[in-house]
């Protein structure tokens, strides 16, 4: 899988489950290149989230819907997330 449909399939994922008003998702693989654990495939992504219901949450409870959300593409193509709910 590329970047862009992975890219398509979490804004999708995350669009249709959580109320969000706008949502970023930058890779950042590259900044990850030499680093021993990096897997070809296996990519590092930032996601910036707008949401008013996610901001009612706690943080640990917010990142964990995502979590649950992206449960497979995180055990097949993402190696690394960084996630900003504003």
């Amino acid at each position: 899988m590329d970047i862009n449909e992975l890219i398509a399939i979490i804004k999708k994922k995350l669009l249709n489950q959580i109320n969000i008003e706008d949502i970023n998702i930058e890779d950042k693989s590259f900044l990850h290149k030499n680093h021993k654990g990096n897997q070809k495939g296996k990519f590092h992504l930032k996601i910036i989230i707008v949401s008013e219901e996610l901001k009612k949450m706690n943080k640990i409870e917010g990142n964990k819907k995502i979590y649950k959300i992206l449960d497979q593409e995180l055990k097949e193509f993402i190696h690394s997330i960084q996630i900003l709910i504003n």
